[in-house]
């Protein structure tokens, strides 16, 4: 019965979509995407209103940008939309201004550079070479324990459990503290409420609070000690962060686990999804591993592990015949992009061998394109190769519980089985 009336419910929700006048779309509303009925507002929003202007949305007023081609111009044209924290930062919903915390993705040029360059070691094809003997092993580890015959949670047991490892490692974090990262992560990109992990924004920043003074006290050890090649370690001993005040400081360790946390682990999680909606390309991968390489990427297109990024208008600017005002909130749909026809053939098929699989916008683009990028494909990647040596198939049991924001696009559970 509680099927039929979802089901009930989401047509409805999809009527609405084509049926509502385009003045009182609001495609930033959470519950579209916890009910993953978003998708035909978007169509519609590249169709017909493409840079569109909600006036009146629990986030305030804000411009969509949802072509493809649009959000590239958008976030290459820094001399007019800024992604600094003093003036909001990156997200759809406007951080208080005595909580906001600066990080080197919600900096613009030049400033952006020098603490950008201060992590960018960690990802270099040495590194990466060193880092994929760890990834192996740990993925190896946690597939053998995974129970047989039995409907488990995905998310839980694996995609969660392989990210935390893996940040625990870039951090030389405690292991066995780890799974704090994984709270920090969501704490610091969920919206607060009765339902929420955090019911109001002064419980989430007393938890933020925790993390700061747990890394603070980590940081002062590698201060102590001879540079390492941890990200800690890193920022430490580089001129460029040192010195960072506690908000810096704090922002640059919340964009560090959330971009290492939410999108490895929503694409792990999507993968396993994904493959379950599109048996026919399940069964492709499983005769021709190869096609791993185009796979993964593929993958992260159609997951989309970060639905949108912001940025805020320095100046009046025309874009697209759209008069956007100076302090205006600019929001680019990546979700939206990288289901654009025009950018992207078929794009709503999920095609493990595409020809141009890297044509989306997951990463971002420009600037400030993920600095981490490489590692959340060689992790996917890694964890794929794994999967195929042991397992025949892993079923999907039931449909996903998705997460209640606009911002980060995820699965909160997934109840898959493998056969005994």
């Amino acid at each position: 019965m509680h099927g039929t009336i979802e089901s009930a419910k989401i047509d409805a929700l999809r009527e609405r979509a084509s049926s509502l006048p385009l003045e009182q779309y609001d495609p930033g509303d959470p519950e579209l995407f916890r009910t993953d009925t978003f998708w035909p507002y978007f169509d519609r929003l590249r169709r017909e209103d493409p840079v569109h202007y909600c006036k009146d949305s629990m986030f305030g007023p804000y411009w969509s940008v949802t072509r493809y081609n649009d959000i590239m111009e958008i976030e290459t044209n820094h001399s007019v939309f800024s992604s600094a924290s003093a003036l909001g930062g990156i997200t759809i919903r406007d951080v208080d201004p005595d909580l906001r915390r600066e990080s080197f993705i919600s900096m613009d040029p030049p400033r952006h550079a020098a603490q950008r360059k201060t992590v960018a070691p960690m990802f270099t094809p040495t590194h990466l070479d060193n880092l994929a003997l760890n990834i192996r092993k740990r993925s190896a580890e946690c597939l053998d324990n995974l129970p047989r015959g039995e409907v488990f949670d995905w998310v839980d047991q694996v995609s969660i459990e392989l990210t935390t490892q893996m940040l625990a490692v870039l951090f030389d974090f405690p292991w066995e503290d780890r799974r704090k990262l994984t709270r920090w992560s969501d704490i610091a990109t969920t919206i607060p409420g009765a339902d929420g992990l955090v019911a109001t924004d002064e419980e989430r920043m007393a938890e933020l609070g925790e993390c700061a003074a747990y890394f603070s006290r980590l940081w002062k050890e590698r201060a102590e000690q001879p540079p390492k090649s941890d990200l800690l370690s890193m920022m430490v001993h580089s001129a460029a962060t040192r010195d960072m005040d506690a908000k810096n400081f704090l922002g640059n360790l919340v964009l560090l686990i959330v971009g290492g946390n939410d999108t490895t682990r929503n694409t792990m999680s999507g993968s396993i999804y994904a493959l379950s909606q599109h048996p026919e390309q399940y069964r492709k991968l499983r005769e021709n591993p190869a096609l791993l390489d185009s796979f993964v990427p593929e993958v992260i297109r159609w997951q989309t592990p970060l639905a949108h990024m912001r940025r805020t208008a320095l100046s009046d600017f025309e874009f697209r015949g759209k008069q956007i005002k100076k302090g205006d909130k600019v929001v680019m749909w990546y979700v939206s992009g990288n289901r654009d026809e025009e950018a992207i053939e078929k794009p709503y098929d999920f095609i493990i061998d595409r020809a141009r699989p890297r044509t989306h916008l997951s990463f971002g683009f420009g600037i400030h394109r993920c600095v981490g990028l490489r590692l959340a494909e060689l992790q996917l990647k890694i964890i794929w190769e794994e999967i195929l040596k042991r397992f025949d198939h892993i079923d999907v049991m039931g449909e996903p519980k998705r997460v209640y924001s606009s911002f980060v696009k995820g699965l909160e559970t997934l109840p898959v089985k493998i056969a005994a």
